[in-house]
């Protein structure tokens, strides 16, 4: 997409600090981290969210997730890893570029990535499990 910034970063037309890159991705520093060293994997394609990739980009992007948590962690001595992945504005998509944000985790670092734990009944878990079926 010629408007996207994202495919403007991944495919080098805006500079960017490149931890990584190869002929289908680019590992870029977020500009806006959540902690040091908070990175994004970014497609040189474009798709909007992970609804629109394809299985093998997908897997791909994954695996490079692999490759950078352990290499991330080894260069920043960081004691935890979050791999991120949103899908739509309620999800806290800002950007509809598919990415993978890499969010090294240290102790008492306040990046907030929780939840309260609600409640699953038994009949919300048999609606649940019924309904996402008959979709696959």
């Amino acid at each position: 997409m010629s408007d996207c910034i994202f495919c403007k970063i991944a495919n080098g037309e805006i500079p960017s600090a490149t931890l990584y890159e190869d002929e289908q991705f680019r590992v870029i520093l977020d500009l806006g981290p959540a902690s040091k060293g908070h990175a994004l994997i970014l497609p040189k394609a474009h798709y909007g969210n992970l609804y629109e990739i394809d299985e093998e980009t997908a897997a791909s992007a994954m695996k490079l997730a692999r490759k950078m948590a352990i290499a991330m962690t080894k260069a920043l001595g960081c004691s935890g890893f979050n791999v991120v992945q949103n899908n739509g504005t309620s999800a806290g998509q800002t950007v509809f570029h598919f990415h993978i944000h890499l969010i090294p985790r240290y102790d008492n670092d306040n990046v907030g990535l929780s939840w309260k734990p609600g409640e699953l009944t038994d009949e919300a878990r048999d609606e649940i499990v019924t309904e996402v079926k008959k979709q696959l």
